[in-house]
């Protein structure tokens, strides 16, 4: 393969636009693929598809809507090795983490949204009124646009498509024009198991999403991105008063206390914060540590990134790899060129074009002040900047010090400390002692700068469903 279709309708077609873009390999700054930039038209053929396949797939019961999911993500599970393969030379992420943790967390996501399917949450029947019954039903809400990143592309596709299609919606998706190819080969596995034109995939760019959130038959756009692309998205839908769902960025902090276990939380910490090179918006990339350890804390996250080894998808002992793209190396060039001077650099700090590569090298830096960049704004890249704190109001007031309010974490022996203080913390998700440990059951969801509504869980269903209510009188006897 070396240029990717759309998938309209149950089948992949070329784009009307006769625009494409490169699909360039991270781990060598190289094309390896073309990929279309779909315009206006092609947006449009797709959502006439969804539309039109929503008018019966709306009917189709929770057993059959989860049977079809039960048996995407076994099709998926048997072409395993074809997208580990194509994510990591997407992303360039290492197998080894693709193998272990984000292709199974896909699958298990898949599965899980399968069986939720068959159990939609409602009320019963009842008489709230004397002499009417009155019924919540519980309907799909359309058309589902979704807009999909870069540094998750088939786990955010999965954590969009599985609920949409349990709830009875059908989906226009545009993944992110670096990483479109495991979504395009995903709709190859979703088309088999059903009806043409219930899921559909737009390849492209920022306007190819725009097109798709301004369409007049999209009923519901939901978007994994920037606060930028968030807002932009935002007042867009406004002017039709479609629903949005966003999951946008973070700033996640993570509070070490005197009393932690140290080691533990060195290592939870390092991990949670170079996994995916830093590209994720709960990393564990802002540490605030008690006076009274930082000096302890900061050495030995020094050392920890000292030895943190970065590569190609295909080295074993790689925890990471390459930046996603040569803009997000750039961004991450500049937050440390524009660093203040009382900053200081404990690690790392520069970047490795090793082949034509997009590495940054593992970085801890310290010494930065609430108000710096750095500390206000995503980096998104294996950058760890420690603060510090004399008390707890003082630490729970810089975490919340910010305009995100995605994820953070609390490192303490204390259970009275983890209680109270995850009371405080003004994030969606507070981890104790771990952090960036998800689960399928559970909601994610961020606060302020962060977005609005529910991925994962029972509470996505409330993005992917309204609520109609039906009052039947009853005449008495």
């Amino acid at each position: 393969m070396d240029r990717l279709q759309n998938y309209i309708a149950g089948a992949y077609v070329e784009a009307r636009s006769q625009a494409t873009s490169p699909v360039i390999d991270p781990t060598t700054g190289t094309e390896y693929l073309a990929a279309p930039v779909s315009g206006p038209e092609d947006v449009d053929a797709a959502c006439q598809a969804a539309q039109q396949a929503f008018d019966a797939w709306k009917w189709a019961t929770p057993a059959e809507r989860s049977l079809a999911l039960f048996r995407i993500a076994d099709g998926l599970e048997a072409r395993a090795d074809e997208f580990i393969e194509a994510e990591a030379r997407n992303t360039g992420k290492p197998l080894s983490f693709l193998r272990a943790e984000e292709f199974p967390m896909a699958l298990d996501n898949l599965r899980y949204f399968a069986t939720l399917a068959r159990n939609l949450p409602g009320v019963s029947t009842g008489q709230y009124v004397r002499g009417y019954d009155s019924t919540l039903r519980r309907e799909p809400v359309g058309v589902c646009g979704c807009v999909t990143p870069w540094n998750y592309p088939l786990a955010m596709a999965v954590w969009k498509v599985g609920p949409a299609l349990a709830a009875g919606n059908s989906v226009v998706i545009k993944p992110s024009d670096t990483t479109p190819v495991t979504t395009a080969m995903f709709a190859e596995i979703v088309g088999e198991h059903i009806p043409p034109g219930v899921f559909n995939v737009i390849v492209g760019d920022r306007d190819t999403g725009r097109a798709l959130v301004r369409h007049p038959l999209t009923d519901l756009i939901t978007v994994t991105g920037s606060v930028r692309a968030g807002m932009e998205i935002a007042a867009s839908a406004a002017t039709d008063l479609k629903r949005v769902q966003l999951e946008l960025g973070g700033k996640a902090p993570v509070l070490v206390f005197a009393d932690c276990d140290v080691e533990r939380t060195v290592e939870g910490i390092s991990s949670a914060g170079f996994v995916n090179a830093g590209q994720d918006c709960a990393a564990s990339t802002r540490v605030l540590v008690h006076d009274s350890i930082a000096g302890e804390i900061t050495g030995r996250l020094a050392e920890r990134a000292a030895r943190t080894v970065y590569g190609r998808p295909d080295e074993d002992d790689a925890e990471y790899g390459p930046l996603n793209n040569e803009t997000q190396l750039s961004r991450v060039e500049g937050f440390l060129e524009r660093r203040p001077g009382h900053a200081e650099i404990l690690v790392g700090g520069t970047a490795d074009r090793r082949d034509g590569g997009y590495y940054f090298r593992p970085t801890v830096i310290t010494g930065l002040q609430q108000p710096d960049e750095m500390i206000q704004q995503e980096i998104f890249g294996p950058v760890i900047t420690i603060q510090t704190f004399k008390d707890e109001a003082e630490a729970v007031a810089k975490a919340n010090a910010v305009k995100y309010g995605l994820a953070s974490s609390i490192w303490t022996t204390s259970h009275e400390t983890a209680v109270r203080v995850s009371s405080l913390l003004d994030f969606g998700s507070v981890w104790v002692n771990c952090h960036l440990v998800m689960a399928a059951e559970m909601p994610n969801a961020g606060f302020k700068h962060s977005g609005y509504g529910n991925d994962l869980s029972v509470a996505a269903l409330d993005t992917y469903t309204r609520v109609k209510h039906v009052m039947s009188a009853i005449p008495r006897s």
